[in-house]
Parts: C-alpha cells; sequence; structure tokens
C-alpha cells in the first residue's frame, strides 16, 4: 500500500514512475486474498475448503487486518487524490475494549457514556471533565492549557490532574488513544490528546464507531491507488519478477528483471526486495480465524473492533481483534472474519494471542502467520532507495501515513503536503477521455 500510495502521489506531481510487482496481485502484504481456495494454498492447509463454506469468489481474506479513522490520514489522501470514486465504505458497528475478562462496548455518545459499566457514577464525571478538556485544547492557544504544558507535561500527570482511576487510564491510552503499550505515560502529553482528539473527531462523523472499511476489502485501496498513477501516465507490471537492484558508485542505476534494465534516479520498495538495508526490529503475529456467528456479547455486530488492553492480560503490547463480515462483501453469506494480531514477546506467540482467540470460539478455521518486522537502515540520502517499514500490530493506518510522508520527505526533500496530492483540476481524467 504504502509503494502504491507514492506511486500515486509521485504520478501526479509530474514523474515518470514504472511500478514492478512479482506478485500477481496488487498490494503485496496488504493484499485481500480471493478466491478462498488460494488462502487455504497459501498457509498450505492440505485439501479444498468445505462446501459450508460457500463459494470461493465470495471471499476476500486481508492478510493485514487494518481500519481507516475516519477523520485520519489515509482518508485525507484518499479524497485529496478522489482515489475515493474507486471505493466504497462502510462504518465499524462498534469498538469494545476487554476488561476483567469480559469484553465492554468503548462508548461512543454522551448517554452511552453516562450508560457504561466500564466506570462509575464519579468517575464518569470526571472523565467528561477530561474528554471536554481534550476537546476544546488548541496547541496553538496557551489559554486552553490550564496550566498544562503540551511539550513537557507527561500523559501521567495530566490524568492526575482529573483524578482518573487504572481502569478509565487504561481504556483511554489503548482504546481511544490508541497505545500499543504503556510507554505514552511518560511521555509529553501534546501527541497523546491529539490522539483522543483524532479518535473523537473520527467518530462525530459517523456515530457508531471512528472506523470506516472498504467493500471488497482493503486490497481494494492499494488498486484504487495504482489507478490514479496510470491515470497520470504511471506503468504498473505484475508478475514481474526482480533479479537484481543495480547499483553504480553506491547510488542505484536501476532495476533487472528478465534480462532487461530498467533505468531509474529513485527507487521506492518494501523490506523484502533489499534484505541488506533492513534490520528486523520485532515480529507479529496475525491469527486470521472464519466464524459463523457474530461474536458474542457484541450485540451481534456484523462488523467491529476489540482491543484487550496489556495490563489485563498481563503483557507489554496490546491484543487486537478486526471482525467483518458477508455485509462487506469479503465473505460468504453468514460468515465472519476475525483477525487477531498482537506483538510478539515471548517464544510460544500462539499462547500470547489465545486471549483474543477463546473471545471468538468456535473457531470454524484458522490460518496463523508469524511475520518478522523490518525497518530501514539505508535512508536513502546516498543509494536513493527509500524503503517502507513492514506493517505493525496497530489495527488502523495511522503509522503507515507516517511512514508515507517520511518516504516523501526524504524522496523529495520537502515536508509532505496533502495540498500537493490534489488531482490537478485542468487534467484530463483518465475516466472522461472515452467519452
Amino acid at each position: 500500500l504504502q509503494e502504491c500510495i507514492l506511486s500515486g502521489i509521485m504520478s501526479v506531481n509530474g514523474k515518470k514512475v514504472l511500478h514492478m510487482d512479482r506478485n500477481s496481485y496488487y498490494g503485496g502484504e496488504s493484499a485481500s486474498i480471493t478466491p478462498l481456495e488460494d488462502l487455504y494454498k497459501r498457509f498450505n492447509l492440505p485439501g479444498a475448503p468445505p462446501e459450508s463454506m460457500g463459494r470461493g469468489r465470495d471471499w476476500n481474506v486481508d492478510l493485514i487486518p487494518k481500519f481507516l479513522m475516519a477523520n485520519g490520514q489515509l482518508v485525507k489522501m484518499l479524497l485529496y487524490t478522489e482515489v475515493t470514486r474507486y471505493l466504497d465504505f462502510k462504518v465499524i458497528e462498534g469498538s469494545f475494549v476487554y476488561k476483567g475478562g469480559k469484553i465492554y462496548k468503548v462508548p461512543s455518545t454522551e448517554a452511552e457514556a453516562l450508560a457504561s459499566s466500564l466506570m462509575g457514577l464519579f468517575e464518569k464525571r470526571r472523565f467528561r471533565k477530561f474528554l471536554v478538556y481534550v476537546a476544546n485544547f488548541d496547541e496553538n492557544d496557551s489559554r486552553t492549557f490550564e496550566g498544562v504544558d503540551p511539550k513537557k507535561t507527561t500523559m501521567r500527570d495530566v490524568y492526575k490532574k482529573f483524578d482518573l482511576g487504572q481502569d478509565v487510564i487504561d481504556f483511554t491510552g489503548h482504546a481511544l488513544a490508541l497505545y500499543r503499550t504503556d510507554d505514552y505515560l511518560d511521555q509529553p502529553c501534546q501527541e497523546t490528546i491529539n490522539r483522543i482528539k483524532l479518535y473523537s473527531e473520527s467518530l462525530a462523523r459517523y456515530g457508531k464507531s471512528p472506523y470506516l472499511y472498504p467493500l471488497y476489502g482493503l486490497g481494494e485501496l492499494p488498486q484504487g491507488f495504482a489507478r490514479l498513477s496510470a491515470i497520470y501516465g504511471g506503468t504498473y507490471m505484475l508478475n514481474k519478477p526482480i533479479e537484481e537492484i543495480v547499483i553504480e558508485n553506491g547510488k542505484v542505476v536501476g532495476v533487472k528483471s528478465e534480462g532487461e534494465v530498467a533505468r531509474c534516479k529513485q527507487l521506492i520498495c518494501d523490506p523484502s526486495y533489499v534484505s541488506d538495508r533492513v534490520t528486523k526490529v520485532g515480529q507479529v503475529i496475525r491469527v486470521i480465524c472464519i466464524l459463523s456467528h457474530p461474536i458474542k456479547n457484541t450485540n451481534d455486530a456484523n462488523s467491529c473492533q476489540i482491543i484487550i488492553p496489556q495490563n489485563q492480560v498481563n503483557r507489554k503490547s496490546d491484543i487486537y481483534v478486526c471482525m467483518i463480515s458477508s455485509a462487506h462483501n469479503v465473505a460468504a453469506q453468514g460468515k465472519y472474519i476475525a483477525i487477531a494480531s498482537t506483538t510478539v514477546e515471548t517464544a510460544e506467540p500462539e499462547k500470547e494471542i489465545k486471549p483474543a482467540l477463546d473471545l471468538l470460539e468456535p473457531i470454524e478455521q484458522k490460518f496463523v502467520s508469524i511475520s518478522d518486522l523490518f525497518a530501514p537502515t539505508d535512508l536513502g540520502t546516498e543509494s536513493q532507495i527509500f524503503i517502507s517499514r513492514t506493517y505493525d500490530a496497530t489495527t488502523h493506518f495511522e503509522t503507515t501515513c507516517d511512514d508515507i510522508k517520511d518516504i516523501y520527505k526524504r524522496m523529495m526533500g520537502s515536508e509532505f503536503d496533502f495540498e500537493e496530492m490534489k488531482r490537478k483540476k485542468n487534467d484530463i481524467y483518465g475516466e472522461e477521455e472515452q467519452q
């Protein structure tokens, strides 16, 4: 996805773009696999999917589960480039948080907050005060700080200021600010306040939850940006094996494929193409589960997110569950896909993810993957090779968008500007040419 978005942006910016992919489908790691038979093959499961799973081509299964924040950066990128015209989105029906072995809905309205059994009555009042404070907080107006220095005061101190208890801190940090660990508590509060604002503003747009999901799966996203690139003259080649990245005097000059060299000035790729220029920074376990029932205690939602804060299960990092269903054209009628993921912390990753799988029982079929996370050791200043990071365990695209902005800045030498992505109004859109 990062590469597809960047090829779209670079094409709109008037660069000549050639996009090669060794796979036969768009999106690399962030593809959606269809038909279901291909998913069985990919995970080396013997035999064909049982008849009860319905038609294979009714399935589009994401390899990496993520939702879009309704007010987040990826939605902005889609709107500015008008890639929205190729996609349809549905709002996710609810976000849930795990506490003491049970799951509770993360309140999405004031009425829900008052009725929620996540906190006691006095706690609710204090929490409401805190939310009002966050909503009014403006980093450019010190009158809104109430004695807090956004660049110095830690988040731990802000929680203390509002006298919030441990349970509320847990769900605020992990279900609203969406941190994976508790490291944020001792960092300056500005970032956390902005994250809670993003959550609240995203929630305000559609009301049920702050998350959106594209019909037919996340694989539609890279395809949309690949189309954008093509409209602006970019060339796309699937099934194209990469034999060698050609380097002269420490700088990339081309890519060799099937005996030919395509020459270039800059190269963007994911870590799998340049294993000598990346370093392993961790692992993520993901378990794709096929269910014939909605998840218990979610009010039969046809889509939801569940966050298991690390404190609740004695871990350092959170466990996430994303669930979607036939309502999103990604599964056969009456079927649900739930994907659990977390950052690996021990030598037994499958044990680590068990609390999430327990919430999903009975599970009809599961597909387990453990992926290494890579980060570039070469930032591209000399080599002009720009390497994206592997997808982390978070359940939204904010970190992915930060990576895109970072690569853009390293390539272009200037800050990423959403305005740069706007389709030029006097351009001929590919769609209108045929008329």
